[in-house]
Formats: structure tokens, C-alpha cells, sequence
């Protein structure tokens, strides 16, 4: 069996409902606990949480799976909240141990530290940003995609901790021409393809 901590770290806020990534949430565990060869466990953002608890999940994961929204180029605030306060509690209790360095050599080895080696993680985002405004010339981002742009971050904050990227898939225009049906089908692929399972199994 293996054990898959699946986090939602969409909430509400404005005029933002939580619906799209939320509804990511469940078809993840659905798809999932279909197969029968996977334990779940799950975090909403927006909910109360143990910080403990959320350290432990870390721990028994051996798959971290994100879906976030992408809020003024960072993921939502009270996500961010969530990942400063639960890695802090996590320090020497199995999420980190150090920034790697030793005081004898300190300008080598940072971002070793992590104690999550071993384990893999998932990322979905989703934008109101089209997809042409990271692929054409002139456009917003400059060419550079989600992964190594906005989610720079983001990723090197997984390899701190010791995880190993899966795989990312990420929504487009999102807010003014959705098709969230369409987006689902696809999700569902991605699903399939990076857990050689398909929805019929």
C-alpha cells in the first residue's frame, strides 16, 4: 500500500469560493481509493488543523500531492500560513533536520537537510492567467513556465525538505473562460498516466 497525503490549499477569500480546487481534492481521493492499493489521507486549508497531526501526515506520506490556486503570483495566503507554521513545527521531528551545511564548510551542502528523502510530490496550480501567457514572446511571463517561474519556490521548498518532484499539471484561465468539465477529463488523464491506472480499472 502506499500512503498519499493529499492537500488542498485553496480557501475562501473575496470573491473566491475554493470550488475548482477543491473539487481536485475529491477526484484525487476518488480516483485513488478506487484502486485499492493507496491510504489517504487529506488537509483542507480554510480548517482547523493540529500542527502535530500535520507533521505526522508528512512523515507517513510516501506521496504528497498539492492543489493550490495561484493568488497574485503566490499561493494563497493561508496556505503559505499552513507551510511556514507546520515545517516550522516539523524542525528536528522529521520533516528537516538542518539547512545541511556544517559550520567547518558552511558555503557547500545547503538544502540537504531535509528529512523526506526517499518521497515524491504532485503539484497542480490553477490561474486566470491563459496558458499563451507563458508560452508567446512578449507576453507576461516572458517564457517562462509555471514550474520555472512562479513555482521556483515553491519546488525548491519541496527539495529542501527532501522531496522529489512526480509530476505537475496546471489549469488555465481559469476565471474568465473556464471549462471545468474539460479541465476534469484532463486531470483524470494525468491521473492515469502518472499512476498507470485508468477510471475504468
Amino acid at each position: 500500500m502506499t500512503n498519499v497525503f493529499i492537500i488542498n490549499g485553496g480557501h475562501k477569500f473575496a470573491h473566491s469560493p475554493g470550488r475548482f480546487n477543491r473539487t481536485l481534492l475529491e477526484k484525487t481521493k476518488s480516483f485513488l481509493e478506487a484502486k485499492e492499493v493507496f491510504n489517504i489521507q487529506t488537509t483542507q486549508i480554510g480548517e482547523d488543523y493540529d500542527l502535530n497531526t500535520e507533521v505526522e501526515k508528512y512523515r507517513w506520506a510516501d506521496l504528497i500531492i498539492y492543489h493550490t490556486p495561484i493568488w497574485w503570483f503566490q499561493v494563497p495566503f493561508g496556505f503559505k500560513e499552513y507551510i511556514d507554521k507546520v515545517f516550522t513545527a516539523g524542525h528536528n521531528k522529521g520533516i528537516y533536520e538542518s539547512d545541511g551545511r556544517t559550520r567547518k564548510n558552511p558555503s557547500i551542502n545547503y538544502g540537504t537537510g531535509g528529512s523526506l528523502k526517499g518521497k515524491k510530490y504532485i503539484v497542480t496550480s490553477s490561474w486566470n492567467a491563459p496558458e499563451e501567457a507563458f508560452k508567446l514572446k512578449d507576453e507576461f511571463f516572458d517564457q517562462k513556465s509555471v514550474d520555472e517561474g512562479v513555482l521556483f519556490g515553491f519546488h525548491k521548498m519541496n527539495k529542501f525538505i527532501g522531496l522529489e518532484l512526480m509530476a505537475t499539471t496546471h489549469f488555465h484561465d481559469m476565471e474568465k473562460n473556464a471549462d471545468v468539465e474539460k479541465e476534469l477529463v484532463k486531470y483524470g488523464q494525468f491521473l492515469s498516466e502518472n499512476f498507470g491506472l485508468s477510471d475504468q480499472e
